[in-house]
């Protein structure tokens, strides 16, 4: 009996590795890389992805608690209406063929996009996680004041319109007209400083102008006034996630699993770390006191900063690239707070519009050979070309967009709705029942 089992387990592991062995067979090398290519831009698609609740928490902690329910509302719509539109219009705008280098008129509601057995399903997936990110930077700079409404209309134009057009120049292709124009000038932006952080950062700005200051923000003579966050260890959770979330953002945006994506988290890493480190000291000397939110916001300029360059610097060039970010964070938000006056509760147009511009050219200035993205066509006023664009696109699009949402179903809520809060006047809910403070600012 016993000898009949070990027979019979011994036919069973035979079968076994017949099968394990034809299965091999069948898989060509190119099979091999094809589904490691699949996996590797499914798996960067859900950091990224992720990330959406990083700016959520970020964006609620340096904020006020009545309106903690309203940002989180705004952070779940912008992406579910984003992901509606990038499939019905944007992908098509941003990565369809049959148009020229400026605009795609073809795969519409992913329409010809090809069979399910290559990687476009996961391309087209990749790339609706990025421009829900390009819709939810708005978000914080326009926070506390803006009708719900209002915000469910602009990210839905953003998504579908604005952020894939002035993609298509950058990172459009097809068959019939090649790369995009700008592309096609060697300008470089490997994951999107430009296209997705600028994109955003400079829409945020045209939003923050045409929507005004909070109630409050600035008093007699303009002095700005403080209106510290709530909830600053929420803050703190939202720029971890975010910094985990931008190791699918940068090295994802090989979509391909090769050697080159430990380099990119590499210097993506280097970037957070030395951003951080250069914002809290130079909060320190400017404020006497090594300051959290400035350090938070340093991780996030430094990540934003070598979003561009990643793959194209060396490691000593992104530590100069994610300081630099981190100290001209730090001086950007005082220049925007104090001196232009324009309410930005949590930098957003610093951190995105200003350090994302600077990633840019520093991208130029310290393109690399022998690093896995150099490009030997590119140059200093090339990106300076690129930078300018985007600023002249995203702003001038955004103000049409903000002042036409204005004077149709208005941008902004009333004064008494701004002092009670958005929770209770917007969605009748509050965050924190039986412990909210109201108060008059």
């Amino acid at each position: 009996m016993k000898f009949s089992i070990k027979i019979l387990l011994l036919v069973f592991a035979i079968g076994c590795f017949s099968s394990i062995t034809v299965f091999a067979y069948d898989f060509s090398s190119e099979d091999i890389q094809l589904n490691l290519d699949l996996v590797w831009t499914s798996v960067a698609a859900f950091l990224v992805f992720f990330m959406q609740a990083g700016f959520a928490l970020v964006e609620t902690g340096f904020t006020r608690a009545k309106n903690a329910c309203n940002i989180i509302m705004k952070n779940l719509l912008d992406f579910s209406i984003g992901s509606l539109m990038w499939f019905l219009l944007g992908f098509g705008l941003m990565f369809g063929g049959g148009g020229n280098r400026f605009l795609g008129l073809t795969h519409f509601a992913v329409s010809d996009y090809g069979d399910i057995s290559n990687l476009n399903w996961t391309f087209w997936l990749f790339q609706c996680v990025f421009a829900g990110t390009a819709a939810t930077i708005v978000s914080g700079a326009m926070a506390e004041r803006t009708k719900f409404t209002a915000y469910v209309a602009y990210s839905a134009v953003i998504c579908s319109v604005i952020y894939p057009i002035s993609g298509h120049w950058i990172w459009g292709t097809s068959s019939e007209i090649g790369s995009g124009w700008l592309a096609n000038m060697n300008f470089i932006d490997f994951a999107g400083s430009t296209v997705v952080h600028s994109c955003g950062g400079w829409l945020a700005l045209a939003g923050a102008i045409t929507l005004g200051t909070r109630t409050g923000k600035y008093g007699p003579g303009k002095k700005s006034n403080a209106i510290p966050g709530h909830n600053i260890p929420l803050a703190a959770l939202g720029v971890f996630i975010l910094w985990f979330g931008w190791f699918g953002f940068n090295p994802g945006s090989t979509t391909s699993a090769n050697i080159s994506i430990g380099y990119i988290a590499m210097t993506t890493n280097l970037a957070a770390a030395s951003g951080s480190l250069a914002a809290m000291l130079t909060s320190w000397v400017r404020f006497k006191k090594p300051d959290i939110s400035m350090s938070l916001n340093g991780v996030l300029a430094g990540l934003v900063a070598i979003t561009a360059g990643c793959a194209s610097v060396t490691m000593a060039g992104a530590i100069l690239i994610g300081a630099s970010a981190g100290i001209l964070c730090v001086v950007s938000v005082e220049l925007i707070d104090k001196v232009l006056k324009i309410d930005d509760p949590v930098g957003a147009v610093s951190v995105h519009g200003v350090c994302g511009a600077f990633g840019t050219l520093m991208a130029g200035i310290l393109n690399t050979p022998g690093t896995p993205g150099y490009n030997d066509g590119a140059g200093v006023l090339i990106q300076l070309i690129g930078i300018l664009v985007m600023f002249v696109w995203a702003f001038g699009s955004g103000m049409i967009l903000f002042n036409l949402i204005k004077y149709t179903i208005g941008l902004r809520v009333s004064r008494n709705e701004e002092l009670r809060g958005l929770d209770i006047e917007e969605h009748g809910n509050e965050a924190y029942p039986g412990f909210q403070l109201f108060i008059t600012q």
